[in-house]
């Protein structure tokens, strides 16, 4: 249930829009949906392998950038494995490059000597880039630029192969999602503008059909709608009930 608060601001707001002129005819009334207001991405974060978490190297609230390092788990064992299989890569460069040298200019090396050398570099660095993957695993990295809404393992913790860490979302952008009859959801269109009116919001924000569903929920007779709007300015926190209105 909205607060009387809210509720007024619905009553102006469908009072600028006209939907309460004197004389309007009840089907040029504009479409009105209650909804919620989402994240444009909400994701939870976790490690690929299992491991102790290491280094937090953000807090919540914090903002971070796509590629980012948020979290780093005990590394090594793997750090060590990197530098071993480097070794191994260059000193076999090494000696294909002297084989191949020797090959060019001598003559005295045999084709089939020279192609074990350069199989046994390629070897050596495909295991090498295996190490380097291994060790990037230690990592949870934002997949996209957005804020930290939680972290939910600490430093010193154990956490399990994909088990939830990190709680990231980009409210740059919003949605407003609602549901409404199947049959009044014909009325509006992809990309249509809206009206969106947030609780607790000082005005209401325009945004623009993004979704209507395809299918109707058979038991409820309800469709699921989405529209998007910007909140570059971070004035929005989503979660916060609001209605639209389609005119």
């Amino acid at each position: 249930m909205f607060s009387p608060g809210f509720t007024r601001q619905l009553v102006l707001a469908a009072l600028c829009a006209g939907a309460l002129a004197p004389g309007r005819s009840v089907a040029a009334e504009p479409v009105q949906i209650d909804g919620i207001t989402e994240p444009f991405l909400d994701v939870t974060l976790g490690a690929s392998v299992a491991g102790i978490i290491h280094t937090e190297f953000f807090k919540e609230g914090d903002a971070v950038k796509k590629g980012d390092v948020i979290l780093e788990l005990d590394k090594k064992l793997e750090e060590l494995e990197v530098e071993r299989r480097k070794a191994v890569m260059d000193q076999d460069k090494f000696e294909m490059n002297s084989t191949r040298t020797l090959s060019e200019k001598t003559k005295s090396v045999s084709k089939e000597t020279l192609a074990k050398a350069e199989a046994e570099y390629n070897i050596a660095a495909a295991e090498y880039g295996i190490a380097v993957e291994q060790l990037a695993h230690r990592q949870v990295v934002a997949p996209f630029s957005g804020s930290i809404a939680e972290i939910l393992l600490r430093p010193g913790a154990a956490c399990a192969p994909y088990e939830p860490v990190v709680r990231l979302v980009d409210t740059s952008r919003c949605y407003f999602v609602g549901h409404m009859d199947g049959k009044a959801a014909a009325q509006l269109l992809l990309n249509q503008p809206v009206k969106i009116i947030i609780e607790g919001a000082p005005a209401p924000v325009t945004g623009k059909m993004c979704f209507i569903s395809p299918v109707v929920d058979s038991a409820s007779g309800l469709a699921k709608v989405k529209a998007v709007f910007d909140n570059s300015d971070g004035i929005i926190r989503p979660g916060l009930a609001a209605r639209m209105i389609a005119e």
